[in-house]
This record gives structure tokens, C-alpha cells and sequence, in this order.
């Protein structure tokens, strides 16, 4: 009995110390390219924003299918070219990249037309409606050599390379468990994107999306999936709670939701130690490394804690200008790996969208 008590010892005493630096590059030092944008929204407005504020990049067009809204964006940003169709930003020979920021029913016809016009894309996540989707869009573009990301943020955010660390460096020893929610409570509107089944609405694209990408992140590939839910007053998902397994049975507990605020954080439990990532942990946040006895062993407390869209930027621009078509940090078999998850989901769940 007493070596593996002197095991458990020697692993407490390899976690004490501050957690590591993050590595991940300044989004300024990255080399600028010209952006084109689809759909002038709400997280649109938050990219470009991002991008000024924080990066060298340049947004040089956008576009919208009602120009004056299109002309109000461009007014705002200070943005060249605006155009009353997405055609029209695909085509303008000055667009080195697009950035697909409509709804996720619009993702897929939008990104194709854009990869068959030899443009590097950045595709909001949810990545497409669902993996097949996914599948012809990851075809095409290798086909037609451009580079394609989701632009799932949170992958390329400073406290995450801090969690990719400590995951390698086998400080929490063994995982055994992932926990991560996120839920927003939304009135019911029928006239809401989110509650829309034609615009590929629901919580699980939207906001699920984030727990089960970063339990992917953690786990790697999910070998069962089950979920169980309650489905919205328009028939969208409205609530998910989700139990994924690993190879090695490390568990994830991942729950989504439209009918209430949540605390939207994240954990990572191993034999050894565990880490807790403060809401919203998607965004950039404090992580702790917390022992068994619940001592609090290091911390990281982010320096940006606005504008965090601009690393996703940064990550694109440096995998074009190096001639990669892919990112490490997101790629693409990772992303349809994810897709086919939320396609899972969605069949427990006995949710389908029009036209699938």
C-alpha cells in the first residue's frame, strides 16, 4: 500500500508552481490581408471591431442583400467598398479572405461560392447546418487549394494554449472528466434567428457548439454520444444536456440551453489536479489549476479580456501568408468531427431543419 501512496505524493508535489505562459503570438504581428465580409450582424460588428483595435488586417469590403444596411457598416468601420449582394465582396478582386458571418442555415451556399472563387475563407461556427455540409465544403476547398477555418474563437485564445499545456504536460494526470455548459435565456420570439427552424436555429449551433468543441479539444474523438433535451415552441432544439466518452472512457457532461442564464464554465478533472476556467469560458478567462485537496496551485488571469475575435483573424492571416490551408489550432478534420457530433445530437434530440 505504500508505493502507491508515494506515487500519488510524488504527483502532487510535479503540479505545485505557476501555470505556463501562454505562447500564442501578438494578433498585431500578424501579416495583413485584405478581408471581405458577409452579413454586416452583430458578431460581424465584433470582428471588424476586433480587427482595428487589435490587429494590422484590413476589411476592405462588405456586404449585405440590403444595401443601405451594408452602406451603414461600412460608414461605421470605415470600410472602403460596400455592396447590396455577397456576390459582389466575393468578386472584388482586392478580397484576399471572407469572413462568412451569416446565418448558419446560409453558411455553406455562402462559403462554397466564395471557395469556387479561389477566396481563403473563415466560416463562423457553427461551421455548416450539419456534417455532410461540412464534408463538401472541406472537399472543395482542398480541391480548389484555399484555405478554410471555422472560426470557432475560442480555440486560438490565450488561456486556451495555457489549457493545451497543462493538458501535455500530464499535470492533472489521468482525465477523467470534462464538464462545460452554456446557455443564454432568450424570450420567446418566433421572429428570432435563434428560435427560426429555416435559418437553422436552436441553442446547440449557436451556443452548444462551445462545450462539445472543447470537450473534442480535451477528449479527442467521441466514441458515444447521448442526449436528451426539450425542444423549443417553434420546434428548434431549446435545451440539450449532453454525455460524451473518450477511448480511454474519460466522460464529457456538456448542457446547452435558451431557457436560462448558466454559468458557462469549463472544467477539466484528471487523478491529479484539476482545472476550472471561469465564465464565460469560451471567451478569454482566468484558469486555475486546483489539487485534490481543493489548494489552489497557479493561476492565469488573461491581459485582453475585449476583443478577443481578433486571434481567429490573426491565425488565418498567418496560415495564408505561410501557404497553409489549414490551421493546427482548428482543423478541419477537427471541425467535422465536431459537426457530426452535433448531427448526433440533433437525432437524439429528433430535431431537423428544413431542406436537410
Amino acid at each position: 500500500m505504500s508505493q502507491p501512496r508515494q506515487a500519488d505524493g510524488d504527483a502532487q508535489q510535479a503540479v505545485r508552481g505557476p501555470l505556463p505562459a501562454p505562447r500564442t503570438p501578438s494578433p498585431r504581428d500578424a501579416p495583413p490581408l485584405n478581408w471581405g465580409v458577409i452579413a454586416p450582424g452583430g458578431i460581424a460588428a465584433s470582428f471588424v471591431d476586433a480587427l482595428r483595435t487589435h490587429t494590422e488586417q484590413r476589411v476592405v469590403a462588405v456586404g449585405s442583400r440590403d444595401p443601405r444596411r451594408a452602406r451603414a457598416f461600412a460608414d461605421r468601420f470605415g470600410i472602403p467598398a460596400a455592396y447590396g449582394s455577397y456576390a459582389e465582396v466575393i468578386d472584388d478582386p482586392r478580397v484576399d479572405i471572407v469572413y462568412v458571418a451569416s446565418p448558419h442555415s446560409a453558411h455553406f451556399d455562402h462559403a462554397l461560392r466564395a471557395i469556387e472563387a479561389g477566396r481563403h475563407v473563415l466560416v463562423e461556427k457553427a461551421f455548416t447546418r450539419n456534417a455532410r455540409e461540412a464534408e463538401q465544403l472541406i472537399e472543395a476547398a482542398r480541391g480548389r487549394g484555399v484555405f478554410l477555418m471555422e472560426a470557432m474563437w475560442t480555440r486560438f485564445l490565450p488561456h486556451i494554449d495555457v489549457v493545451r499545456q497543462v493538458l501535455d504536460s500530464g499535470l492533472l494526470g489521468e482525465v477523467r472528466t470534462v464538464a462545460a455548459d452554456h446557455g443564454q435565456f432568450m424570450r420567446p420570439d418566433a421572429a428570432h434567428r435563434l428560435f427560426a427552424p429555416e435559418l437553422a436555429g436552436g441553442a446547440l449551433l449557436d451556443l452548444g457548439v462551445y462545450p462539445v468543441s472543447f470537450a473534442s479539444m480535451v477528449l479527442g474523438p467521441f466514441v458515444s454520444l447521448t442526449a436528451v433535451g426539450e425542444k423549443a415552441f417553434t420546434g428548434v432544439d431549446g435545451q440539450a444536456s449532453i454525455v460524451v466518452t473518450n477511448g480511454s472512457g474519460a466522460h464529457g457532461v456538456l448542457n446547452t440551453t435558451l431557457f436560462a442564464r448558466t454559468p458557462t464554465t469549463a472544467s477539466i478533472s484528471g487523478t491529479h489536479a484539476r482545472l476550472e476556467i471561469e465564465g464565460d469560458f469560451y471567451a478569454p478567462a482566468t484558469v486555475r489549476l486546483i489539487s485534490r485537496e481543493r489548494e489552489l496551485l497557479g493561476s492565469y488571469v488573461p491581459a485582453l479580456r475585449e476583443g478577443g475575435l481578433c486571434y481567429e483573424a490573426a491565425e488565418a492571416a498567418r496560415c495564408v501568408a505561410a501557404g497553409r490551408l489549414e490551421s493546427d489550432l482548428m482543423p478541419l478534420d477537427e471541425t467535422l468531427r465536431v459537426m457530426r457530433a452535433l448531427d448526433g445530437i440533433r437525432r437524439d434530440l429528433g430535431v431537423a431543419f428544413p431542406g436537410e
